[in-house]
């Protein structure tokens, strides 16, 4: 039996809703029954967002992910990643972008976030922003980190590169090309910290 439970979080402007659209329909194209519960949160820029993800092969009751069940905590901003750690599983694992967003006057020292992570059974932390700068837009850390998950997906990484296509086709084929850039440089990442 399949079932993978996703907390996706972030911050406004940070294309939360656009990995959960991606992760969706590769899960889709794959035959799974998928729950996404809205974003919850600031939708402007720069607030905190979250949304739960559900995929499994059989019926799924709510979509909502109750704390302590989530299989995957996917963050694009560290400090979102640790404020949502609750929902995690003892085995479960934070894959997170290693870039802070500074939306808060209070933001804590990276090095209190960073050992903060390590202190994790299991986690992945990921240069989005640089690898994203690299594929060619900083605007595609959230396609990097798409990637990162995928490895700990049961989806094949070619649906969700034919979801990537569809996502952004709307926006002409050199966007494509770097969100498909992005993710592929994602799934191939090693984790930093």
């Amino acid at each position: 039996m399949m079932k993978c439970d996703i907390i996706l979080s972030g911050v406004g402007g940070q294309g939360v809703l656009s990995v959960a659209a991606v992760i969706t329909r590769g899960a889709m194209k794959s035959g799974f029954v998928v729950r996404q519960s809205e974003v919850h949160g600031m939708a402007q820029r720069g607030g905190a967002v979250q949304a739960h993800l559900r995929i499994s092969d059989s019926e799924i009751e709510s979509d909502l992910i109750q704390r302590g069940s989530a299989n995957i905590l996917l963050s694009m901003e560290p400090l979102e990643g640790l404020r949502y750690l609750d929902y995690l599983r003892s085995d479960g694992i934070l894959i997170t972008s290693l870039d802070p967003v500074v939306n808060i006057p209070d933001y804590p020292e990276k090095s209190f976030i960073h050992s903060n992570i390590k202190s994790l059974p299991s986690y992945i932390v990921v240069e989005s922003k640089k690898l994203a700068v690299e594929a060619g837009s900083p605007r595609s850390t959230n396609m990097v980190m798409v990637g990162a998950v995928s490895r700990k997906l049961e989806l094949e990484e070619g649906i969700l590169e034919d979801s990537i296509r569809e996502y952004f086709s709307s926006k002409g084929e050199k966007i494509v090309d770097i969100n498909l850039k992005a993710f592929r440089s994602g799934r191939e990442a090693e984790h930093t910290l």
